[in-house]
């Protein structure tokens, strides 16, 4: 097989570089850098030269690698992939070869400067074609890729894979297999625990090609359901440590999806989409004329560390994050009740707040979860009619917003708008619940509302929208505290991932329809915290809750994995205040904020004169170090054993300006934590600005390009704040 250049576009200091083999009509592509182009190897074509492959009985030795198509789709009726794969994998099916190179075309958009290059492929004995295309922004290091699949034939077909990308030849800097260079990287999530980074070499995956190609060999991750951070983070990476280079790609997609490592030859593949019939229950049918979208896709290469790619892939995120309400670009405190009251919040509790916060830094005092609750009832049973607590809130909740408001704060409101609890008179709606096998689909004490349904969108507008613009709320928290799981039945009888999938396109029109209504409004997307922190949700709201960890001590190790995910400025972090803390855990808890957005919460009421000080200190810096955490680049140095809930050690987030100009080092100290750790900055010449620490804490020592930072104890927190100006 001999592959030409198709065409090769330049996105920043990268090259995208489509391939063709016009005997086969094959198109696959590379991503790599620009300054790397004179190290791609060229690749061995067959096994041959091989010992066990020369003296084999096969007259012509296998084939070393194939080109990766740059779409897998299996459609129901062609042959399933061989080489022992299925169960495993729905890649490679046989099919894939059928659809062949029909064009490409390249478009720019002035207003924007945006380019798109569309490839289209096409089987034209079925009547079937598949779009592929790549988008970037002029400054972009990174590339989304957006794929359909469209039927123009005459029957309808039904689709059980359909990938929203493929990025096969890794790696190409190797002429064979790439023995011992090759690791992995991905990121794990559980409930309070989000962000693990696991590395893993191809061998440890055992992704070791097999001695003759025959089998094909896959890792396929991800997970099931409408909580698409629960496990893993929808995000791979695949870094040659030989030739110094990464590959990341990333999924915008708020329901169930897979990634896949994928090894037959000498080659790695990786690829991602929606989950497909073998571990998403998903099949879909394309009538004649009709398209189906798979979910964009986000992939960048970089020359360096994981770091360095991850970087690239987060800023694109700042382009979503700038569309919404302007007073959110400067980052400003907010105050959730939610660690106050517990779920039983009332009009004196909030007044209380409003009259502690009032002249503070603080602009946003949110209602959490309970302003609903019938009587006897709980948060988290009592939620779906939207009905404020007459006992809780007897002037009405509006009353309560107007305190807020005189007192020069914006009230925010909770709603977990996408599920009924069971105690609630909408519990027993059931013709506008998701079902299963007939019946509504029941997690715990929660149903979930149809929003392909018109009445249950119309319901929820009403009691939703209405109420947040009647009552002239400035801020709106989403929670979501349950997964839909496998998914869900149709009227149509599609398969239960397909509903799933309609459901979460349905969802994603509910916050459009939100944003098109209330311009202004904040949203806060949460769901028990951290498990819908992937571009789509990101995208569609300001800012999201990083996790549920609120009072633990693990809260500055959450945070700072979530650098490589998400942009600080849209990742929430909580400081509990309690009457109870000594100054040392104050500053500890004030200091995990600075790693993103300052969320406080906690008895600040029943704060003393001393302690509220430590709180002010805090928000008048976090002020001042707001634009390098809005944009910046961070660093991450920790030693730490592997328990999170027990740590040991310490961990130091470098974050430096985009101009090179200033840089904020936030540093926490757990159990053991040495006397004093050695940070390292970017080049030298930097002075201090200000501190946060505790009084009995030594200062920071500059030493050229590293940086002194005493620990006076176990669980330390501090905040330093440098200029090269």
């Amino acid at each position: 097989m001999s592959l030409s250049l198709l065409s090769s576009w330049t996105v920043s200091d990268l090259a995208v570089r489509y391939l063709h083999d016009q005997a086969s009509g094959a198109v696959t592509f590379q991503i790599v850098p620009n300054a790397k182009l004179g190290e791609l190897a060229e690749r061995r074509a067959t096994l041959a030269g091989e010992f066990y492959i020369d003296s084999g009985p096969e007259p012509v030795p296998p084939p070393a690698w194939t080109p990766d198509p740059l779409v897998h789709v299996k459609r129901v009726g062609d042959s399933y992939p061989g080489a022992f794969a299925q169960g495993h994998t729905l890649r490679s099916a046989p099919a894939n070869a059928s659809f062949k190179f029909a064009g490409q075309s390249h478009s720019r958009e002035a207003a924007t400067g945006r380019h798109t290059v569309l490839t289209l492929l096409a089987d034209a004995n079925a009547g079937h074609r598949i779009e592929h295309r790549l988008c970037w922004h002029e400054g972009d290091a990174a590339v989304a890729i957006e794929c359909a699949f469209l039927n123009s034939g005459a029957a309808p077909v039904t689709l059980e894979l359909l990938t929203s990308f493929s990025l096969g030849g890794l790696t190409p800097f190797a002429r064979a297999d790439a023995p011992g260079r090759l690791r992995v990287h991905r990121f794990r999530s559980a409930w309070s625990a989000e962000g693990r980074l696991t590395t893993e070499t191809l061998e440890q995956l055992h992704l070791e090609r097999s001695w003759s190609g025959a089998g094909l060999f896959s890792e396929r991750f991800g997970q099931v359901g409408t909580m698409p951070v629960r496990r893993w983070f929808p995000f791979v990476a695949l870094e040659d440590t030989w030739a110094g280079v990464v590959w990341a790609a990333q999924l915008g997609w708020a329901g169930s999806w897979q990634m896949e490592i994928a090894r037959q030859n000498d080659d790695a593949c990786l690829s991602g989409g929606l989950a497909d019939r073998e571990f998403g229950h998903w099949t879909a049918t394309v009538a004649p004329g009709e398209r189906l979208e798979a979910p964009p896709a986000y992939l960048t290469c970089a020359v360096g560390d994981l770091d360095s790619a991850c970087d690239r892939l987060t800023a694109l995120q700042h382009r979503a994050a700038d569309t919404h309400p302007v007073r959110e670009h400067s980052l400003p405190v907010i105050f959730n009740e939610w660690c106050t009251t517990w779920g039983d919040p009332s009009h004196e509790k909030l007044v209380a707040l409003a009259d502690r916060l009032k002249g503070s830094p603080a602009d946003t005092l949110v209602i959490d979860a309970g302003w609903y609750k019938p009587e006897g009832g709980d948060w988290g049973s009592g939620h779906g009619d939207w009905i404020p607590s007459a006992k809780l809130f007897p002037r009405g909740i509006e009353a309560a917003a107007s305190a807020i408001r005189e007192r020069g704060l914006i009230p925010g409101l909770w709603f977990e708008m996408e599920t009924v609890g069971d105690t609630s008179t909408a519990f027993s709606l059931a013709d506008h619940f998701l079902k299963r096998d007939g019946l509504p689909v029941t997690v715990r004490h929660r149903r979930f509302w149809d929003l392909s349904d018109p009445w249950a969108f119309s319901y929820l507008e009403n009691k939703v929208i209405d109420r947040l613009e009647q009552g002239g709320f400035g801020y709106l928290k989403v929670d979501y505290n349950e997964t839909l799981g496998l998914g869900n039945e149709t009227p149509d009888g599609a398969s239960l991932g397909e509903g799933l999938r309609r459901q979460v396109l349905a969802t994603y029109r509910f916050f459009d329809r939100i944003r098109a209504r209330l311009p202004d409004l904040v949203v806060e997307n949460c769901s028990s915290g951290g498990h819908r922190l992937e571009p789509s949700m990101l995208a569609r709201t300001a800012m999201s809750s990083f996790s549920d960890a609120h009072e633990l001590v693990e809260i500055p190790i959450i945070a700072a994995n979530l650098h490589r995910l998400l942009l600080p400025r849209q990742s929430q972090i909580w400081a509990v205040l309690k009457p109870s803390d000594d100054e040392r855990r104050l500053v500890y808890s004030l200091a995990a904020t600075f790693l993103g957005r300052m969320c406080l919460s906690g008895d600040v009421a029943g704060l003393s004169a001393g302690q509220w000080r430590v709180a002010l200190e805090a928000q008048a810096l976090y002020g001042q170090t707001a634009p390098i955490i809005k944009h910046g680049t961070s660093r991450l140095h920790r030693d730490l054993g592997e328990s999170w809930r027990h740590p040991r050690g310490w961990q130091s987030l470098v974050r430096v300006s985009a101009d090179g100009g200033e840089a904020l080092v936030v540093s926490h100290g757990f159990t053991a934590a040495p006397a004093e750790i050695f940070v390292p900055l970017p080049a030298s010449g930097w002075r201090v600005l200000a501190e946060l620490r505790g009084a009995n804490t030594a200062p920071v020592r500059l030493n050229g390009d590293r940086l002194a930072l005493p620990f006076s104890g176990d669980f330390e927190g501090r905040v330093v704040h440098l200029s090269r100006r």
